[in-house]
Order: C-alpha cells, then sequence, then structure tokens
C-alpha cells in the first residue's frame, strides 16, 4: 500500500493525498486599478490543472496581507473583498476536484518592491509601481537593494492585525487551510534571525524577542482561523550562515511553541534570507530539515526541495521523513504528477470524468 496515496486529515480536514503543491508565485496579478492583488484566468487555469491532475492540497501562492507586503506590483492580495470574491471561483473548482484549497499569508517585508523575475527581478521603485520596503531593521537585503524603513511597535502591532483581518478573507474566499509564511527572508523570517534583525526593543536580540512577532501573528491569525481546520506555518529551518544566523537548533525548538500556540503542521524550507550564501542543492537537499523536525517533536511536517520522482516522494513519507511533500518546479512541469504516481504505484486517485481514458 503506498504511503504517498494516504489520507491525511488534520483537526476536520482530511486531504486525500500526500502530494501537494506548495506556494509559488506567478507574477501575474494587475499591478494597480480596481483588481489589483485579485487572481485572474491565469492563475484560475495555472491551479485548476494541478487540480484536474490529482494533487491532494493546494497552498495558493503567497498572498499579501497589504498591497506593501507584495514581493512584487504583480502580486496576490488577500486586503480587500474584490481580491475575496475572484479567490472564490479558484476554491470553488479545487473543492470540486476533491482538491484541498489552502492560501499563504505573506508580508514580503525587506525584500518587497522588485520586478517580475524573467525582468530581472530587480527592486523597482514609483515609476514602476514600486514602493518603500519595510523591514525589522534599516538592513538592506543585498548589494543594490534599498534601505527598508524600519517599522515602529505600532506598526509592527498593525501587521499582526493585517494578517488577523487577511485570515478572515481568506475563509471567506472558501480556504480550508492557511499557512503563515515565515520563510525565505520575508517579513516574519527578517524578525527571526539575528542576521536581519538588529533591533534592541521587544522584537529583537534575544530568541525570545525575535520570535515574538510570528507568535503573535500566529496568535492572531488562530484567533480568527475556526477551530476545526488547520493552520499551517512555512520555515526557512536554516540561513545556511556559519554564525549569526537562524539555524536548525532554533527550528526544532520554536516548532515546539508553534505548536502549543495551536500550528498544526510546518512547512520546512531553508534560505532566502541571506544573499550570497553557498547551499548545497541536490536532490531533496532540505528533507533532512523536516525529517529532523519530526523526529525531535510531535508537530507533522511537510518536505520540499528537488522532490522531482514518484520512488523519491514514495520514500520521504514511507520512511517517516515527512507526512507529506510539496512538489514546486515539478508540478509545473507536469500538472498530472499525482495521476501519474498513483499509476505507478498502484494506488487510486482522483480522476476527472473528463479523463476518464487516461486511467
Amino acid at each position: 500500500m503506498s504511503a504517498l496515496f494516504q489520507p491525511f486529515t488534520l483537526r476536520d480536514v482530511t486531504i486525500p493525498n500526500r502530494v501537494w503543491m506548495p506556494p509559488m508565485c506567478q507574477y501575474s496579478a494587475a499591478p494597480d486599478g480596481p483588481s489589483a492583488g485579485a487572481p485572474n484566468d491565469w492563475h484560475f487555469a495555472h491551479y485548476a490543472a494541478r487540480a484536474a491532475g490529482g494533487t491532494g492540497l493546494i497552498i495558493v501562492e503567497a498572498s499579501a496581507v497589504s498591497p506593501e507586503g507584495r514581493i512584487s506590483p504583480y502580486d496576490l492580495g488577500i486586503w480587500n473583498d474584490t481580491q475575496v470574491e475572484a479567490f472564490r471561483r479558484i476554491t470553488r473548482f479545487l473543492t470540486s476536484q476533491g482538491t484541498v484549497p489552502g492560501i499563504q499569508l505573506a508580508h514580503a517585508g525587506r525584500k518587497a518592491s522588485t520586478d517580475q523575475p524573467w525582468k530581472g527581478g530587480a527592486p523597482i521603485g514609483p515609476d514602476a509601481y514600486g514602493w518603500q520596503p519595510l523591514g525589522p531593521s534599516p538592513l538592506p537585503f543585498a548589494e543594490g537593494h534599498p534601505v527598508p524603513a524600519e517599522l515602529t511597535v505600532a506598526e509592527i502591532r498593525e501587521i499582526v492585525g493585517q494578517f488577523a483581518d487577511a485570515a478572515r478573507r481568506a475563509l471567506d474566499a472558501g480556504f480550508e487551510i492557511a499557512e503563515i509564511h515565515g520563510a525565505h527572508g520575508y517579513l516574519i523570517n527578517e524578525f527571526l534571525s539575528p542576521h536581519s534583525n538588529h533591533r534592541t526593543d521587544a522584537y529583537g536580540g534575544s530568541y525570545e524577542n525575535r520570535t515574538r512577532l510570528a507568535l503573535e501573528v500566529v496568535d492572531a491569525v488562530r484567533e480568527v482561523w475556526p477551530e476545526d481546520k488547520p493552520l499551517f506555518f512555512r520555515i526557512s529551518a536554516t540561513d545556511w550562515l556559519e554564525e549569526d544566523g537562524w539555524t536548525a537548533d532554533d527550528t526544532v525548538r520554536f516548532a515546539g511553541q508553534l505548536k502549543e500556540h495551536g500550528v498544526d503542521l510546518l512547512d520546512v524550507s531553508t534560505g532566502g534570507n541571506a544573499s550570497g550564501v553557498r547551499i548545497p542543492v541536490e536532490p531533496g537537499y532540505q528533507v533532512p530539515f523536516a525529517a529532523r523536525v519530526k523526529a525531535e517533536t510531535t508537530l507533522p511536517v511537510a518536505a520540499v526541495g528537488l522532490i522531482t520522482d514518484t520512488v523519491q516522494a514514495e520514500k520521504i513519507v514511507a520512511n517517516g521523513e515527512a507526512d507529506a511533500v510539496l512538489l514546486g518546479r515539478e508540478l509545473l512541469r507536469n500538472p498530472s504528477f499525482a495521476r501519474l504516481a498513483a499509476r505507478t504505484l498502484g494506488a487510486d486517485v482522483h480522476v476527472p470524468d473528463q479523463y476518464h481514458r487516461s486511467v
């Protein structure tokens, strides 16, 4: 019996298999006007194809809790009701295919206001729909990036409220799972790491202070997110720095706290907060970080990072290294990965009636 195609239940939500789609920005929303940040036909077709392909859970790309929380002007957002209505079209279709719809709630922090990646992804100014990035400290992400405006305590509290408001809208939009983005060098990750957080107030310095924002966001979201629905947290398990960075030890310690605050699963990635670091990229290179959290805590985990074939994915789940796998680039290449993997493993997966010839 395939481990990859066993259902997985968190709270009252059952995900039909362990083949999941992580958040992957499409940089394809309108940059301004009444439809700014709202999903459009591209987003619908993109996610619908993966649902028809049998993916058990789709976590919609980083959706900003405020306009200035976008990575680029072309990112999705969930700060207004126009966006909610547009998301409903997607969640209805995903649900109709047996796929659980999830959404990642995000704030880009100092890495905000950049161009689309295929145009170079460089920082942009007001003449290209850009704005002033925000951060825990006035430290630019990399050479050529602007110095972010240091957030005041009042502004930090406002952002915590924005995450809660976004969670309410996500629920209204039909999402079953919410994920808080605490990885890849974006705002929450910036507060967690001493590499990017040089504050001397209650939000900086000690481990307890640096984790304060993340836990306040979790508490605020959990307060409005229904008890019967799961809450995920995405983390960069390491900054890949030899010193003065967030570490795997920190991640294990923090995982236990996240569970105490109502997080149901840790989505384990790495990196993104320090420029120019060397990352030993190879198939499954981030899986050991997820496996360590699973071995040393009681918090369920999902693994991500160059997981590209059926046998590899099956072994990760069957060996107990993770409870599920998140396939990013492979699902971009092959929207029907789950259906093909099920056929290889002799397992059952949802197939649309219209695709009956492919069974």
